[in-house]
């Protein structure tokens, strides 16, 4: 059996939670729904409910400050992220993670597939695992299939710093969190990662922690 708020209708549960204004509070791993795979989007949310929620996963994506959040990550359990990204890092990450800006997008049930056999390893966070970083290989091209907010189709492929956006934020729609992909011996604080492994790419961190990256052989 659920609990009474998992029998809550879905849209009273966002209403709920639109009436104290301002971000959402963000779930943290540990909290059930984080690992249920969420609801197909089928219009339970009207329009203007689906706008103003869009609008606060938004806001409360800025606030954390992050660049994608899940709907399950604010305790609703369907399928829609957003996504945004300045890109605001060094050249020198840029480059190295292939992170370019992205505007601002909503992603209503998306689903994702590799293109190519190319992975990629980087550090890697979440705004539901506050505090911690772990290396997580993950396909450097994805095709993305979804729909937006007002319903059209999407179908795009992405690459680098972006495709590891999609796959992240799809992966919470299925329950699955980036610690279940990473490299469990790279996990560190943010305070190690600041001494520590602030470099680009993990190469050293992979040396020094022992753990493999795609194509090294480990």
């Amino acid at each position: 059996m659920g609990t009474p708020s998992d029998r809550t209708p879905l849209a009273e549960r966002v209403e709920e939670l639109l009436s104290a204004g301002g971000p959402l509070p963000i779930v943290e791993a540990g909290d059930p729904v984080l690992r249920r795979p969420a609801e197909p989007f089928d219009g339970q949310l009207a329009p203007p409910l689906l706008a103003r929620f869009v609008e606060a996963l938004r806001l409360t994506m800025h606030a954390a400050p992050g660049v994608g959040l899940a709907a399950p990550q604010v305790g609703v359990g369907l399928r829609i992220a957003v996504i945004e990204d300045p890109a605001r890092v060094p050249q020198e990450v840029r480059v190295a993670r292939g992170r370019v800006p992205q505007p601002f997008r909503v992603l209503v049930d998306p689903s994702y597939e590799p293109v190519g056999d190319v992975r990629a390893a980087f550090f890697e966070g979440c705004l539901s695992v506050p505090g911690w970083q772990a290396v997580v290989a993950r396909h450097a091209r994805v095709r993305l299939r979804a729909r937006d907010e007002r319903g059209l189709e999407v179908d795009e492929v992405f690459s680098g710093w972006p495709a590891r956006i999609v796959q992240h934020e799809t992966d919470h729609l299925d329950g699955v969190l980036y610690l279940d992909r990473a490299e469990t011996r790279s996990l560190a604080s943010s305070r190690a990662m600041a001494r520590w492994w602030g470099q680009a790419t993990p190469e050293r961190a992979a040396g020094e922690l022992g753990f493999g990256l795609p194509g090294a052989g480990v």
